[in-house]
């Protein structure tokens, strides 16, 4: 038997609410949010994650757009912020209740609400007399089962089935994929109509990656990072031809990209900027002088304070000079948590030791550093 709305109010979890507020503080300025499950409050997109969303559509001149999976609603939250009119589909009849109730008590009144699955051949009728400039989906990527999965014919619904009819419905189409998902075969798997894929990241971490289609056709897409209100934007080829310059760490800065970039494959690139060198083709660590504002948010910067050979000796005397440190090591053939051993020292503390082999001297080095956190 079908639960009520009322039912569903009695039985939400005062937890599931702190998990939905944290990860979208916006909404804890208003009253009697309603959370239905604890996979939705999962699986939904962050404020800081749905702004981004939020911030393309704004830029591409979007007006109108239609979020054909629409879940707890964050994202189509942050649609109607930028948007003159949202459409809001979502197949489970609890979560468009409660959308319906959040968007009210959030003071949001220019969504429609719709309640059915995507399915191939359902969409004009979801749409009906709406006419979107642009398509939202953000697949299921969970199996019958409950398994994580990140390959496209493996999401629900399955956006290679869907595409072209997408496309006949709005001239733009924007879907999110799992962070997981390999950028090249994805978008071989979409084809040439592929504009964009933007690359999300917080806290260091890669969250989404967003795929933009539109009817034209594309020789090639553009890839963009966007983190802590960095963007770095480039074109696959780009990458192929460019020629990083190896350095050794005799600079003042050591920069650690962080999973969003890396996640972009931006490799060489990152290693060409002015003023930029990479410890290593296989060693993505990079040294300079000065904060490259394009990489300014998009990982960890550091200022070197020692460089040594890597050795044995080398290896105690930083354990017993940083009894508190971290430990990263690269192209090695041992671990981080291996040196952190060999070190005899314990996590916490400023200073960040990082063991590598550099290209530029073909040597193993110890660099000690310290972390900057302002960036």
């Amino acid at each position: 038997m079908k639960a009520s709305f009322a039912d569903i109010l009695r039985e939400v979890s005062g937890e599931g609410l702190k998990k939905v507020l944290a990860k979208v503080p916006s909404w804890s300025e208003a009253e009697s949010l309603v959370i239905p499950g604890s996979l939705s409050t999962e699986q939904c997109s962050s404020e800081e994650t749905a702004m981004t969303k939020a911030r393309t559509v704004s830029e591409l001149g979007c007006r109108r757009v239609a979020d054909l999976t629409g879940g707890l609603g964050v994202d189509s939250w942050a649609f109607a912020g930028v948007c003159g009119e949202v459409l809001y589909n979502e197949m489970n009849p609890s979560l468009v209740d409660a959308a319906r109730h959040n968007f009210a008590a959030l003071g949001v009144d220019n969504v429609r609400f719709s309640n059915a699955e995507t399915l191939p051949g359902s969409i004009a009728g979801i749409l009906g007399d709406f006419r979107p400039d642009l398509i939202f989906l953000d697949p299921a990527r969970r199996s019958g089962s409950g398994r994580k999965v990140f390959r496209l014919e493996d999401c629900s619904p399955d956006v290679l089935k869907l595409k072209e009819e997408l496309l006949l419905a709005a001239p733009r189409v924007m879907m999110k994929l799992s962070p997981m998902a390999d950028i090249s075969l994805a978008a071989a798997e979409l084809g040439n109509h592929v504009s964009d894929v933007i690359v999300s990241g917080s806290g260091g971490e890669c969250k989404e990656l967003l795929v933009l289609m539109d009817r034209k056709e594309h020789l090639e897409y553009r890839i963009s990072v966007v983190e802590k209100g960095s963007v770095f934007s480039f074109l696959p080829s780009e990458e192929a031809a460019a020629s990083p310059r190896p350095g050794v760490p005799s600079h003042k800065l050591l920069f650690e990209p962080g999973k969003a970039l890396l996640k972009s494959g931006a490799f060489r690139l990152t290693g060409s900027l002015e003023g930029m060198y990479k410890a290593g083709s296989s060693t993505h660590l990079y040294f300079c002088d000065e904060i490259h504002p394009s990489l300014a948010g998009l990982g960890k910067w550091f200022s070197i304070d020692r460089v040594e050979i890597l050795n044995n000796r080398t290896i105690r005397e930083a354990g017993k000079l940083n009894p508190h440190c971290e430990v990263t090591a690269r192209n090695l053939q041992m671990s981080s948590e291996q040196l952190r051993k060999k070190m005899g020292c314990a996590s916490g503390g400023t200073a960040h030791i990082f063991a590598f082999r550099c290209d530029a001297s073909g040597e193993k080095l110890l660099v000690t550093t310290t972390r900057i956190i302002s960036v």
